[in-house]
């Protein structure tokens, strides 16, 4: 295993608050909320309990060519718009096809596709359903796509854990870099699942919002008076590659990607463990990847979903870890402006993470009122300087089923 120092070069990003990853950082920094109410005839036909979501501000059908766009279910579109972008990003980078490698996340994958499939088969029986159905559904869908479209043919992964799936893919495409298996690495997460099979399902296990009336403040983490998270779409994508590579082709270089923790909680599938156990851990493995110490971090990106159990098990998880210094360590919960993309969140935090490092300030969290005592993050609704030096960061994402996956980037 090569000890090769891995560094982001490109970045994308489809999500609630912007087409591309640049017009994503600056309404995060404007602290734009990209919850909505749903316009869709759906939601009162089902009279769903919640009304509102996190739509991606820009449809991928709209961006892709029309073919392909037919050919793909929205959560492969909006992996294909990332990864376009990131992939342009970093320059277009010449590499062997036998070389590159795409590790793409999805939490649900085509879910879109199974359900309209389902309608059609019920309503207009088996032959007009569809011959590209399953290849439009499944999991991989996203990573197979990638592959084809840029000529990966070092490996194609697909990661399903949850929320904490494209933060998993991050670290898996480290792994696979520093074993030799790939030189570059498109890695990254999607969801489009604002379905009303998922907000019902969500909403009957009270994990949603209910804040009908008042959507763009729905999305609180941290708050004392938080009821659920909101549903978001979108994707994030970024190339990663060893610093040798990506100097030797004169590319820009974002930030390093210096440490990885993946856990499981084995506790219950749905319910994080309550002392954050598991999550601990998996701070701690991506630190000791890193070579760091716990007083190295200046910055942390909180997987903070805005559930009244979730939030402060990851304060507990991160207290066992930091001790009494996590109260001094700047924290942004980028959730409350973008709402939660499930299997593509990770991702999207990520490079909110590499372009806090980049431009030194750390996101606002939004829509904080009061504070909850048993969450006494240091967190702030206006962007915050981050200082000169060596800044070192990490992005969590804690998934049903008892995934763990923490991330370590820092600056360049």
């Amino acid at each position: 295993m090569s000890n090769s120092r891995i560094v982001v070069t490109g970045i994308g990003a489809s999500s609630p608050l912007g087409g591309t990853a640049p017009e994503s950082w600056s309404a995060l920094l404007d602290g734009v909320s990209g919850t909505r109410t749903l316009e869709h005839d759906w939601v009162e036909q089902y009279q769903l309990p919640v009304t509102f979501a996190a739509e991606a501000k820009v449809r991928p059908d709209t961006v892709l060519e029309r073919p392909i766009a037919k050919r793909l279910d929205p959560s492969s579109q909006f992996a294909l718009v990332a990864a376009m972008e990131a992939w342009a990003d970093a320059g277009s980078p010449e590499v062997e096809p036998e070389r590159l490698g795409v590790d793409f996340a999805t939490g649900i994958g085509g879910v879109w596709t199974l359900l309209d499939a389902w309608d059609t088969l019920r309503e207009k029986g088996p032959r007009r359903v569809l011959p590209m159905t399953v290849p439009m559904l499944m999991p991989n869908a996203a990573a197979g796509n990638l592959s084809l479209h840029f000529g990966a043919r070092a490996y194609a992964r697909t990661v399903a854990s949850a929320c904490a799936s494209s933060t998993e893919s991050i670290v898996n495409a480290v792994e696979h870099i520093r074993a030799g298996y790939a030189d570059v690495v498109i890695a990254g997460g999607t969801e489009s699942a604002i379905h009303p099979i998922t907000i019902a399902s969500f909403a009957s296990m009270q994990a949603l919002s209910k804040r009908n009336d008042d959507p763009a403040t729905a999305s609180r983490p941290t708050s004392i008076d938080r009821d659920g998270f909101v549903m978001g779409e979108g994707a994030g994508a970024l190339v990663l590659e060893t610093e040798e590579h990506a100097r030797a082709r004169g590319a820009k270089i974002y930030a390093a990607v210096v440490g990885g923790g993946v856990t499981a909680d084995s506790y219950h599938i749905t319910a994080n463990d309550p002392e954050g156990l598991g999550a601990a851990r998996a701070v701690e493995l991506a630190l000791k990847m890193a070579d760091a110490a716990p007083g190295d971090v200046t910055h942390i990106n909180a997987h903070a979903t805005s559930t009244p159990v979730g939030d402060p098990n990851e304060y507990k998880a991160l207290k066992a870890v930091f001790g009494d210094r996590i109260d001094d360590i700047i924290v942004s919960a980028t959730k409350a402006s973008t709402g939660h993309l499930l299997g593509g969140t990770g991702a999207l935090e990520a490079i909110f993470t590499v372009l806090a490092l980049r431009d030194r300030v750390a996101p606002p969290t939004i829509n904080l009122t009061t504070q909850d005592p048993e969450v006494p993050f240091r967190i702030s609704g206006t962007p915050t300087p981050l200082g000169d030096g060596q800044q070192l960061a990490i992005s969590n994402s804690f998934g049903f089923g008892g995934h763990n996956a923490v991330v370590a980037f820092a600056s360049v």
